[in-house]
């Protein structure tokens, strides 16, 4: 079995920056390494750019939504919200899920009034919809926790999971999967790699968020879904299983969490 990718980004503009042949790229990993990837849009206009890049990739699905740092005070929410629904229940955009959304209070300046607005709206359409959430949060753990537990029927991917074992937990209890990436492997990331090692295994997934983080020993560089082999690597370690039972269990994970079995 291969590899499951969660969550990237095969849009970002760092892959031209670097003359990387994304198609090719991705013909080869699909070939080779990767089970499937869904690429994750931030906006309402890369999710067009996401759903043409998975009309030429068989393994490639979307995830759409509206990133908290895409949020605009000079945009028609309801608008907004109206345009995801048709991309989403539209059978050509390959769409598994509604994401990207959630919170972040890093970076500045920020409105967390709106964000939790267009979060709350967007949990709202998962929830209609049936459709898995994947829900990035920064430095925003409590509000986050708090807009999720107001949703009791959303479900889906708390993703790049950088928060405490015991919320993670929580977030298990209420139907949720617990996504890592290529920073589980940081040497100085150990209170990450704690929690993927405590939490059940059938509820843990993979992810690059590429083309950033990285694994340890490629941390720095532009990432892709081939370097999951590190990420993979470091969660066999922990759960003291072979390689490829991680693999299994993670890609068997993510076939569920998107309903792709």
């Amino acid at each position: 079995m291969k590899i499951f990718d969660t969550h990237a980004h095969y849009y970002d503009g760092r892959f031209a920056d670097e003359g990387i042949d994304v198609d090719l790229l991705l013909s080869s990993l699909f070939d080779t390494q990767i089970e499937g990837i869904v690429n994750v849009a931030t906006n309402t206009e890369n999710a067009r750019t996401v759903i043409e890049m998975a009309k030429r990739h068989k393994g490639m699905y979307t995830a759409l939504g509206i990133h908290p740092s895409d949020v605009s005070p000079d945009a028609d929410i309801d608008s907004e919200i109206e345009k995801l629904r048709f991309m989403l229940t539209d059978k050509e955009s390959k769409a598994v899920a509604l994401g990207e959304i959630g919170l972040d209070y890093y970076w500045q300046p920020y409105d967390a009034d709106l964000q939790k607005k267009y979060f709350d709206r967007q949990l709202t359409l998962s929830e209609e919809l049936g459709l898995p959430a994947v829900v990035h949060i920064r430095d925003s753990h409590g509000d986050s926790f708090d807009m999720i537990a107001s949703h009791p029927k959303a479900f889906g991917i708390i993703h790049s999971y950088s928060g405490s074992a015991e919320m993670a937990r929580e977030y298990i209890k209420r139907g949720w999967y617990i996504s890592f990436s290529g920073t589980v492997t940081f040497k100085n990331a150990a209170r990450v790699a704690s929690v993927a090692e405590s939490l059940p295994h059938d509820r843990v997934l993979v992810e690059t968020d590429a083309p950033y983080l990285a694994p340890h020993p490629m941390r720095g560089k532009t990432n892709h879904s081939g370097n999951l082999v590190y990420t993979v690597g470091k969660l066999a370690e922990l759960w003291n299983i072979p390689y490829d039972e991680a693999v299994k269990i993670t890609t068997e994970n993510a076939k569920r969490v998107f309903a792709l079995d």
